[in-house]
């Protein structure tokens, strides 16, 4: 089809508010890898693994898949083409269409900024783990010495172990794990719950700092810098989830997590929820609603084509999810596979010891029928040792997302691999480049608006007003370095950008197609890309991207109605932190009890608190911490 010519843009092509020439892209590679690096984020690695697993596997694929189709890729073609015709930011862009949507900017360029403090303050706890994964052994390796170091033992057993004493380690530590006491305690020294604000981390101060210096120096001049440093935020993830990959295919256990992440449950489509998460997982995972994909666009060539990069980028997005799932259950099945081998170990030696048996008379492929034939013959002895139920099924059951995937359970896998801060070393370095991308789309979404506005006069430099936002980003980021930070972080996760960044999408829709008009939309994508948009894309656009949103937003209403504001907190009459068995973090809805563990104290009963006893099914009777109540949130003044 010949090009037709569409309208021009309303106001002034340069969009710039001050007839200046717009900046552009040094090539065509740089903005698709921007906008690579900014849909594909930590959400990617740590959420989408999680719910392929939660949700039977390769079934979440459908519903993930209908939702690309009929709710992702038509919004982001939408975003990309609107941006590139009218060469604004998302404030520009809208208030272009009609004053009345400058309010949909508004709110982009606000929930951008909200969104923008507390991803980087995930990156600080990603560069705190960074720099001291260099150093061997690992600094969660091993419980650390008691204050006195005195080397008297505080306890005589190890919690839910056999062993001799071991002595001089800080009590907090024994009771849980090294892995658990390094983050909740000298990393996030995470107090009681969120009424009790605590005092700033100056370790977490000093790496926040550090986190919005290196941001500032990768968008001090916008796309000039941002894409230079592009190139290698946004491909080294892969390279690292690439030698991920090849090492975790390689170890024991691999198939047995892949198996277990893919193997499908149909069952699961009856679930509402299901839809509702792969909805949203698509939603947020291309970065919809932000404004920084406008603002991307808005710097391409007027005749680029849109259409092409849309179906692309959301393309290399999906599988860079399915991929990454990949290479983080093929190292989760090594890690369940060894905790298995060792749960194995222990109820061996307890049969040894009790039934004075050989030394290695037991191995592992033998334990099952020896366990058999002494159930037979002593089964009263049997049941007096409190045998573990080693199930590797239970072991692969041991899901987790967010920080809970990141700081514990991943950080727990790299110890049993050899080269271990070598390892950690990339993972961290990958996580941290991964945020670190997404973060120059959060930034240019809140800048470039600002710049198309004017709010700083003309001969005021662009590196300031880049400055000036990052220096308030950081002081407004602050909050989340005391110890109650990661409580705050949680909140702002779940409610300050979901809900408002579906209702601003719809509006999105409902503007570029009612507002704007279908036919002068289609009129403006013949003229950039060469031919007008087919039934697909006009259907999806009048009908089923907005009916898609709507329900979106009425489930996300009706769920937040039925579940009141709460977020986890860590009650210290518990004895120990969170077993590294079922977490999740601030970037996952989902919240799930952690495995019971026993406790042992020197002296007397455990203090008094809000317990729950649980039976194992060997029958013993064990404390079963978790998280804390789910303590209810309100805003002040509510009574």
């Amino acid at each position: 089809m010949a090009c037709a010519t569409g309208p021009d843009p309303p106001g002034d092509s340069s969009g710039d508010g001050g007839g200046e020439e717009r900046p552009a892209w040094d090539n065509r590679l740089q903005y698709l890898l921007s906008c690579v690096g900014f849909a594909v984020g930590l959400g990617n690695f740590w959420r989408f693994p999680y719910l392929c697993q939660t949700y039977g596997g390769g079934t979440f694929l459908i519903p993930y898949l209908i939702a690309l189709v009929f709710e992702g890729i038509p919004l982001f073609h939408i975003e990309l083409a609107i941006g590139q015709r009218l060469r604004r930011g998302s404030i520009g862009v809208w208030m272009a269409i009609s004053p009345y949507l400058g309010g949909v900017g508004l709110g982009c360029l606000t929930v951008s900024f909200l969104v923008s403090l507390y991803y980087n303050t995930i990156l600080t706890w990603v560069l705190w783990y960074l720099l001291n994964s260099f150093q061997h052994p690992l600094p969660w390796s091993a419980c650390p010495l008691d204050l006195n170091r005195t080397g008297q033992a505080i306890c005589s057993l190890w919690p839910a172990r056999d062993g001799p004493p071991v002595p001089g380690l800080v009590e907090e530590c024994r009771d849980s794990s090294a892995v658990s006491y390094f983050w909740y305690r000298q990393t996030l020294n995470i107090t009681a719950d969120i009424s009790d604000s605590g005092s700033v981390q100056w370790q977490l101060l000093v790496c926040l700092a550090a986190s919005w210096a290196v941001l500032y120096l990768c968008v001090i001049r916008g796309i000039e810098t941002t894409g230079k440093a592009i190139y290698f935020t946004a491909l080294f993830p892969y390279l690292v989830l690439t030698i991920f990959l090849i090492r975790g295919l390689t170890l024991p256990g691999a198939t047995q997590g892949l198996v277990y992440l893919f193997t499908p449950d149909m069952q699961v489509l009856w679930n509402p929820r299901v839809w509702l998460d792969a909805a949203t997982q698509i939603f947020f995972s291309l970065s919809l609603a932000f404004g920084g994909h406008i603002a991307f666009a808005s710097y391409n060539p007027p005749r680029n084509n849109c259409e092409r990069d849309a179906v692309a980028i959301a393309l290399v997005n999906s599988m860079t999810s399915l991929y990454a799932s990949i290479a983080v259950f093929s190292v989760l099945g090594f890690k369940a596979v060894n905790d298995h081998g060792r749960c194995l170990d222990g109820n061996i030696l307890r049969l040894i010891n009790a039934f004075d048996l050989p030394d290695q008379s037991i191995s592992r492929d033998d334990y099952t029928a020896v366990l058999a034939r002494l159930n037979v013959s002593r089964p009263e002895w049997v049941a007096g040792l409190h045998l573990d139920a080693c199930r590797l099924e239970d072991f692969l059951e041991k899901s987790a997302a967010g920080t809970g995937l990141a700081f514990i359970v991943f950080a727990e896998a790299v110890l049993h691999m050899p080269g271990a801060p070598g390892w950690a070393v990339l993972f961290f370095g990958m996580l941290f480049t991964l945020g670190l991308s997404s973060m120059f789309g959060n930034m240019e979404s809140v800048i470039t608006p600002l710049l198309d506005l004017g709010v700083m006069p003309r001969g005021v430099p662009k590196e300031l007003l880049t400055g000036l936002a990052c220096l308030v980003c950081f002081l407004s980021a602050t909050c989340f370095t005391l110890q109650s930070g990661s409580y705050w972080l949680e909140i702002f996760d779940h409610y300050a950008a979901p809900l408002n960044l579906i209702f601003f999408a719809f509006f999105e829709v409902v503007g570029v197609v009612y507002v704007y008009g279908m036919k002068r939309f289609c009129d403006d994508i013949a003229w950039m890309t060469g031919r007008r948009p087919g039934l697909y894309w006009q259907v999806t656009w009048k009908v089923v991207s907005p009916l898609l949103l709507l329900t979106i937003f009425v489930a996300y209403i009706s769920l937040l109605a039925s579940t009141p504001p709460s977020y986890k907190a860590w009650n210290p009459q518990y004895e120990q932190f969170p077993d590294s068995g079922n977490l999740t973090g601030p970037c996952s809805p989902s919240h799930r009890e952690v495995l019971p563990a026993k406790i042992h104290r020197c002296s007397g009963d455990a203090q008094p608190g809000p317990r729950q006893e649980t039976s194992h099914p060997a029958g013993r009777r064990t404390l079963a911490p978790n998280l804390g109540p789910r303590l209810h949130w309100e805003p002040s003044g509510t009574g």
